[in-house]
């Protein structure tokens, strides 16, 4: 019994080894500049916040210039959405989280779209520390922002 059971396991394996279960993904492109956009943001009435986001995401994204001399594709991203909710420790008060909204565009060196990736970063108010700290909403973008660049990473495959 005992065989047999081994014998329909073994031959289970064999037929779903050739199933592949996760997506082939393209070979990553060269990217020879990124360009953030905050006026999306800024234009929704967080232009202040708009302001202190774009540096810090192209600090962060600047490790995906791979191509020198400008040459390859351009990563555009367009930041789109801030949400920090009611946070005074513990819980938050909405029971909500902090999300960054964005949308990362790979364009050709020939103008063309080759991909268009929506990115939302979804973060526990928590991450930024300590809810009394007069700094706290700002280590909240900051964590927000270094997540949303993570999730741009490994869509584009960097």
């Amino acid at each position: 019994m005992l065989a047999r059971r081994a014998l329909l396991t073994s031959l289970a394996a064999a037929v779903l080894a050739g199933c592949q279960t996760t997506a082939l993904t393209a070979p990553p492109v060269a990217i020879g500049a990124v360009r953030v956009d905050t006026a999306p943001l800024a234009a929704k009435g967080q232009s202040a916040t708009a302001a202190l986001i774009k540096p810090m995401l192209e600090r962060e994204l600047a490790s995906l210039r791979t191509a020198g001399g400008g040459r390859g594709a351009t990563l555009q991203v367009s930041v789109t959405g801030l949400y920090l909710t009611s946070y005074a420790g513990g819980q938050a008060a909405t029971l909500g989280n902090d999300t960054l909204e964005s949308e990362a565009v790979l364009v050709g060196a020939d103008g063309r779209e080759i991909a268009r990736y929506p990115i939302l970063a979804i973060m526990s108010p928590s991450f930024g520390g300590a809810w009394y700290r007069p700094d706290v909403n700002q280590r909240r973008v900051e964590a927000l922002v270094g997540s949303n660049a993570q999730w741009i990473r490994r869509a584009v495959g960097g």
